[in-house]
Order: structure tokens, then sequence, then C-alpha cells
């Protein structure tokens, strides 16, 4: 079950995108899993993919095609990754592209392509084939809802998120839409995010704002520690607000953006988590006090990924020696265990690395109860921080993913 996940918002109009859905039947029946998304002429297109160096065919399309050719329709298919399918995955997905691009009267390099659902499987690409001219014909501005389920594989809700602000009189609208549950644990983006504004940005400002706020985002976040064949973010600036166009991230416009762009990014990449297969818990993770980001970020992480805190957090046990355990074998460099302190949920558990004079079990129990849990571990070394979002393990975790196929 969704934890915390609220109802899919009221996306209004973003200038310049429009969003076909169709049913093409690619694993199930009367399920929508075709998404189109046209963008205007001119829009500015970026992306950041999976680092997995086994990545998907589509995901090695759109690399080639980003910056080869204005991008001009985003071509999204469930039910199937089109991963670990060879030649023939990258010949199918390319024919797909052919067939868009055909029909928009657009060159096949303005078209990116982008598949989630079972890998190793051939792409059932004459189904995608025959529902491309349904999508064209269902384009339009308000599909935004439709868009959030046609991208979803084992989400059992849609994701968006939308922000608006005014500069120097005139309202900007950024929006999105995300999907994801399992096999999460993003090393670059999400696993398949689409965020578009009105804004006029030009393309290197807008890759080096998405770089950033991916690592403030998707790649904090965790549900199994897999990381997929086929993450994809791609951002999009239409250049339709009426603004001058932005060529750098310090300008107070540009600022403005980040903030909101941040809050959609987070916002996207949190309702992921909170959808985790299986999920029972929404975990914060914070670790303080490292010398150096990268310490706080690897142990954030270790703790995040451990099946015994997760196992311990879906039992709601404060099983506190375990995630200690995780600190002290995270491979920090000089950690000082007599330093560390650990707090769940304002609860002191541990102090100077042992058990706190304060504590009593009834207030670990307290403490691990709700479905909202803050993990808060001080190194007390230095000044460095930084936060991981994750799940806990519960039985219908491995029940989603024993009969994933089936």
């Amino acid at each position: 079950m969704a934890v915390g996940l609220h109802d899919f918002p009221n996306i209004p109009e973003i200038k310049g995108v429009r969003i076909g859905v169709a049913e093409a039947g690619i694993k199930k029946p009367n399920k929508k899993d075709l998404v189109v998304f046209e963008l205007c002429e001119g829009a500015s297109v970026t992306g950041v993919f999976t680092q997995n160096a086994f990545c998907a065919a589509p995901v090695r399309i759109c690399q080639k095609h980003l910056g080869k050719s204005a991008s001009r329709y985003l071509l999204i298919n469930t039910g199937n990754a089109n991963a670990g399918t060879g030649q023939l995955g990258l010949d199918d997905a390319l024919r797909a592209c052919q067939v868009l691009a055909d029909q928009a009267d657009t060159a096949i390099e303005s078209i990116l392509p982008f598949s989630t659902g079972v890998i190793g499987e051939p792409l059932p690409v004459d189904k995608i084939i025959s529902a491309i001219p349904s999508a064209l014909n269902n384009l339009s501005a308000d599909n935004w809802y439709s868009a959030g389920v046609g991208i979803m594989t084992t989400d059992t809700l849609p994701k968006g998120s939308v922000r608006t602000f005014d500069f120097a009189g005139k309202q900007y609208t950024i929006a999105g839409v995300s999907k994801g549950a399992g096999m999460i644990r993003p090393n670059m983006a999400t696993m398949l995010g689409y965020v578009f504004s009105d804004i006029a940005m030009s393309v290197d400002v807008l890759q080096s704002i998405l770089k950033e706020v991916v690592n403030k985002s998707f790649n904090r976040i965790t549900v199994d520690s897999d990381t997929s064949t086929n993450d994809s973010c791609i951002a999009v600036a239409t250049g339709l607000a009426g603004n001058d166009e932005i060529t750098s991230a310090n300008e107070p416009l540009a600022q403005a953006f980040i903030q909101a762009f941040t809050e959609v990014m987070q916002e996207l990449a949190h309702a992921i988590v909170r959808d985790g297969e299986g999920a029972t818990k929404f975990v914060t993770v914070e670790v303080s006090g490292a010398a150096i980001e990268q310490d706080a970020t690897k142990v954030a992480f270790e703790i995040a990924h451990s099946p015994l805190v997760k196992t311990a957090l879906f039992a709601s046990d404060p099983n506190w020696g375990r995630i200690l355990a995780v600190v002290g074998r995270a491979g920090v460099e000089g950690l000082d265990v007599d330093a560390v302190q650990l707090h769940i949920n304002g609860v002191e558990i541990a102090r100077n690395g042992g058990l706190s004079p304060d504590y009593s079990e009834e207030l670990g129990q307290a403490a691990m109860a709700p479905e909202e849990i803050h993990i808060l571990v001080d190194l007390g070394v230095g000044n460095a921080s930084d936060t991981v979002w994750t799940t806990d393990f519960s039985h219908e975790y491995v029940t989603i993913n024993a009969d994933y196929r089936t």
C-alpha cells in the first residue's frame, strides 16, 4: 500500500506540451500502456540516464538522439523494458520511432523512446506501432492524469507534481510525472520521470540544473538497492512563458526556477518511495556530523539498503544495534564510534556509541510505530551531512517480486 501518497494533483496546461495515451495491450489488455508527449518546436530538452552498463535499447537510442535533432516527441511504453534484447531490441525501438516520426512528419532523431517492464523479453513492437495512431489522436494539453497512469508498472497510484511561481510580473509553471515502485536505486535519475516547464532556458543551463537537482532528489532514494536498466529522467523547457532565454544558472529567475524545480523533483522522488513495493513505512535517513559529504551519503545508503534494518522497520522493532552495526561497516575512514549518536523520530537511542541513559524500550517502540520514520545518525566528527529516503521490507515485497512475471 502507498504510504502517505497524496492524490494526483490538478496540473494545468503547460504551453507547448500535449499528451496522448493509448491501450496497446503490451502485457495486459484494457490497460493504458502507451504514452506520447508532443513538444513544441524550439523546446529545450535534456536528460540523464541509468549508469547500469546493461542499459536498455531505448536508453541507448535516447542518448544518441538527444542533441542530434530538436526533440519533438517522447514515446513511452510499459509492460516491457526492451532490455537484454540485443540488436533486435535496438531495431524494434528504432522501428517504433520511425513509425511515429512518419506519422508526425518529423525526423526519427526527434523521437525519444522509453520502455519499462519485464527485462529480457522481445519488445512487442507491432502492438506499439498499431497503437501509435490512437495516441496521436488522443493528444491533449490536459492528459496529465492519464499519462501518470499510462507509465505505471507495479505502481499502485499515478505520481504527479506541479508548482507555479511568479517572477517580475510573469507566472511560470513546472509539472511532471514519474513511475517506479521496485528495482529502485537510481544512479543518475529516476525510473521514468518527465518534468516540463514553460520557461525559456538554454539546453546547457537546463542540463546543469537537472544534474544538480537529481542529486538532491532521485539520486537520494532507494527501495531495494537495484539500479534499473531503464532509468531515464527528462527535463523540458518549452520557452513559451515569454521570458528572455536564461543563459546562466546564476540569474535571479534561474534561482527561482531551481527552487520550484527542486520541490517538484523531490515530490516525485518521494512519491516513488511512498509507493515502494510492499512498503508500510516512509523512512528518512539523515546522517550528519560527517567529515565529508561522501561519508554521510555512504552511511545513509548503507542503512537504507540493509535488509536487517528494513525488516526491523517493518516490524516496528527498535533493534538499534542493527543500525550501529551498519554505521560501523560502512567504510568511513577515521570513524570514531564513541562519538556516534542515534535518534529515531526524535527519541535518543544511542549516545557516545552506546545505549542512551534516557532510553527505554517503550520509547523505542513508540518511535518506530508511525508510518513516517526519521532516522538521524550523528557521526560527531565534522559538519557534512546528507539525506536518503527509503522504505521498509515487508512480506508483500517478496510476494510482488516472486510473482512479477505471472
